[in-house]
């Protein structure tokens, strides 16, 4: 016997309908940077899934690691297949820090936000060139395949940043088009991606 709710079967047999959401993730696409200018997931190609396949998409950075010091590691959002990475956002930044020294600090940063702008966002500011010094965070975006509503989008990031400190980036925002957005680029505001993993994964 199934198990209807308002007209959806949730039930069937004992088994849980296939159009019910469990939040399992699913390992989509693993990109490994070696000098890379950037890191880019577009749909449908290189095995890359962005579209209605999931509610959300979650991108995991491990040891992020510039090839230039005290840069920002940035994201853009495409709606034409990675043709433009050129959509509208609006966002907000803050981020608390702490030294070495035990130096501590906890601001809003207006610099590191937008206002419908096309440009880069960024997840991270100050990260370092030294040896020693990388990034590890998680960005997701919120039902990128919609047409109705603007996409929704948050991170959060740790880095061992030029100072040699540890900095706590909070990042939220949204992409203001009702287009479906199918391609996500990351790189820095100079230099390249000197090494580094971001593995991406679909959540239904």
């Amino acid at each position: 016997m199934g198990v209807i709710s308002n007209g959806t079967t949730l039930l069937d047999a004992g088994a849980l309908d296939s159009g019910i959401p469990t939040g399992a993730m699913t390992l989509i696409k693993t990109l490994t940077a070696s000098g890379s200018a950037n890191l880019s997931f577009v749909d449908g190609a290189a095995s890359v899934v962005l579209d209605s396949t999931y509610d959300s998409y979650v991108f995991k950075f491990y040891d992020i690691h510039p090839s230039a010091d005290a840069v920002e590691f940035k994201f853009n959002l495409s709606a034409d297949s990675g043709s433009n990475y050129n959509v509208a956002k609006t966002t907000t930044f803050f981020r608390a820090t702490h030294l070495e020294d035990d130096t501590t600090a906890f601001a809003y940063r207006t610099g590191n936000d937008l206002a419908n702008s096309t440009a880069f966002q960024m997840l991270l500011d100050g990260l370092g060139d030294d040896n020693d010094s990388s990034a590890s965070g998680i960005f997701t975006l919120y039902n990128p395949s919609s047409t109705t509503f603007v996409k929704h989008f948050l991170s959060r990031t740790s880095s061992h940043n030029n100072d040699s400190g540890v900095r706590d980036c909070f990042m939220a925002g949204h992409g203001n088009t009702t287009s479906a957005v199918n391609a996500v680029r990351f790189s820095m505001s100079s230099g390249n991606i000197d090494s580094g993993i971001i593995k991406m994964y679909g959540i239904k």
